[in-house]
């Protein structure tokens, strides 16, 4: 039996060095740009292009992956991604690091939907569900991993950045020694806006609200610790948290959402994470462990509200159609997290570093009010007819390509 899961050992460890190193560069980049004194406008935009390149690499890489094959492509994803966290570390630029991190979201993208492809080739319809849910440890231990490095280091030096790289090519060594063979070829990735809506209207625009909200707090968490004073080490254990928080939180709101309309989850959900983010908008807490315990509330919530609306939209979608809803609602949050930021930068430098706070909640009470609108306007979706909810990460790191290795897609390889 383990040696059927060898080969997805292999890529998984492929997997946590991609992760690592993505989670390092993307904490690291903020915090020395706070340093360095960087405009808040200017950080928010490489959360932006970051972004933006990640959703354009979703549409374009697998053309190049069709062209050059997944080894290749592959290795020259990751080779990228290590010259960009080097380039970042050597040039201390504002501008430059904009451009770099859309390069940087383009070529992980690319990178994600080759090993993303690999594992979904390795796994069968018995063993997909623990194939999916490894992926998934992987991607919060990894990610976490890599934040908590930065607690280790110094931000103003170049160590971390060389680090970055290295965990860059370490990721290359797996897929390079593997003797796995080589997954189909990618498809490509559409996006119905109007067909997703139909489906249902409150799935596409709780995607598109939970992308701005969770899309400001990734690119402007870790300024918004810094500018109030807590330490790197402090910084970094806040943006694990919240993470850990809301993974820990999906399962029970899951189950929950499973037993009543799952819109009056969401509904809940939304409201109590715009709830957190009023008060520490109101109150500006300036204590580590305060700031610390309310940020992890706050991903308690907000890091619920994917999975759920995902679920929803696929209580009313055909079996069939289960990569196409899912893959077009990611694609929805990708274009919210590209909002996000910009929305927050700017709060944040016209009233306080708190701002940051006021951009979710907006979000997040307007996902709540068009919620609680729609369940009056359409009738839930009988218990008896849904599928069992499964958790997602909240996060940026999946690509439409990882949602054929999702267990809920045997359905529809069986049709």
């Amino acid at each position: 039996m383990l040696a059927s899961y060898r080969p997805i050992l292999s890529l998984l460890r492929g997997t946590a060095f991609l992760l690592a190193a993505s989670g390092l560069h993307g904490l690291l980049l903020p915090l020395r740009g706070q340093v360095e004194g960087f405009s808040t406008a200017s950080l928010g935009l490489m959360g932006t292009a970051w972004a933006g390149g990640f959703v354009t690499g979703c549409f374009f890489a697998p053309r190049l992956v069709r062209r050059a094959g997944h080894v290749r492509a592959f290795g020259a994803f990751a080779a990228s991604g290590a010259i960009v966290a080097l380039l970042t570390g050597l040039i201390i630029d504002e501008y430059v690091w904009i451009l770099l991190r859309a390069f940087t979201g383009f070529t992980m993208a690319g990178a994600f939907m080759v090993i993303e492809s690999w594992l979904n080739e390795k796994a069968t319809n018995e063993n997909r569900g623990t194939v999916f849910g490894l992926y998934m440890m992987v991607t919060y231990a990894s990610i976490m991993g890599g934040q908590m490095i930065v607690a280790g280091g110094d931000v103003k030096s170049a160590s971390l950045f060389m680090i970055t790289g290295i965990l860059f090519c370490l990721s290359l060594i797996p897929t390079a020694v593997s003797s796995a063979s080589l997954p189909k070829p990618l498809q490509d990735v559409k996006l119905d806006v109007k067909g997703l809506y139909a489906n249902s209207p409150v799935s596409a625009v709780a995607c598109l609200l939970v992308g701005i909200a969770n899309g400001a707090w990734g690119t402007l968490g870790a300024v918004y610790g810094a500018r109030i004073g807590i330490s790197t080490p402090e910084i970094a254990l806040m943006m694990s948290l919240v993470v850990v928080a809301g993974a820990a939180m999906q399962l029970p709101a899951g189950r929950l959402s499973d037993k009543t309309d799952r819109r009056f989850v969401l509904a809940g959900a939304a409201f109590g994470a715009a709830l957190v983010a009023l008060l520490v908008f109101l109150f500006e807490p300036r204590s580590a462990v305060f700031v610390i315990v309310l940020t992890a509330a706050y991903g308690a919530f907000a890091y619920t509200l994917y999975s759920i609306a995902v679920a929803h939209a696929n209580d009313h979608a055909r079996a069939e159609d289960f990569v196409k809803v899912s893959g077009g609602l990611l694609l929805l949050y990708g274009f919210g997290t590209m909002i996000g930021p910009l929305l927050a930068a700017a709060l944040m430098g016209w009233i306080r570093p708190e701002g940051l706070f006021l951009a979710t909640a907006f979000a997040h009470l307007s996902l709540t009010a068009y919620t609680l609108l729609r369940i009056s306007r359409r009738a839930p979706v009988p218990i008896e007819n849904r599928d069992a909810f499964k958790t997602q990460p909240a996060d940026r790191s999946l690509t439409p390509e990882a949602l054929r290795l999702d267990p809920r897609r045997k359905a529809e390889a069986d049709s």
